[in-house]
């Protein structure tokens, strides 16, 4: 059983340092219109509402750290909104099903407007910067449908990958049956 249970945590990492890399090296060179999509939001969400509340919030916790190592002013800011992204989503895992996108879609544009609220709200609202219409136009809107389109591409190999560790932890746990 630990190796299973190390073999999900090093997938896991790599899978999430992946799309640190990707994120940061990558697609900073496809922006559209000074807009990039946010990757880790979408680790964050995926495996939130795949795995449930606790691996959601530790995704989220690691993953909002390597944000904030890369692009934050403030070491932590980042890490507390992924944490409550994946804590958010482990709610929904319940209500999860393999088969279906809608779900995963929706869960996804919700975190992704949410982030881009609060990012908003703690970096330039006060500050004084009350623009919002122009926030809301020009940043998380586009940023919000460019996460969609990319999370239509992502999705699948993040479910695969969920897939494989499920059914290789079922196996395990039938030859102990």
């Amino acid at each position: 059983m630990k190796k299973l249970k190390r073999k999900r945590i090093i997938s896991t990492a790599l899978f999430v340092l992946v799309c640190y890399m990707l994120q940061c090296t990558l697609f900073p060179r496809l922006t559209l219109g000074s807009v990039k999509p946010n990757l880790m939001i979408i680790v964050t969400a995926a495996f939130g509402f795949m795995r449930g509340t606790k691996e959601g919030m530790l995704i989220g916790f690691f993953s909002g750290l390597l944000m904030d190592i890369q692009f934050g002013n403030i070491i932590g800011l980042y890490a507390l909104i992924y944490l409550l992204v994946g804590y958010v989503n482990g709610l929904f895992e319940q209500m999860y099903y393999d088969e279906d996108i809608k779900l995963p879609l929706i869960l996804t544009a919700a975190s992704e407007f949410v982030y881009g609220l609060t990012v908003y709200i703690l970096m330039f609202l006060l500050r004084s910067e009350f623009n919002f219409l122009h926030y809301l136009s020009h940043i998380i809107i586009p940023e919000l449908i460019y996460t969609i389109v990319v999370t239509l591409g992502l999705y699948p190999l993040i479910l695969f990958v969920n897939q494989r560790l499920k059914a290789e932890e079922k196996r395990s746990a039938n030859k102990f049956v």
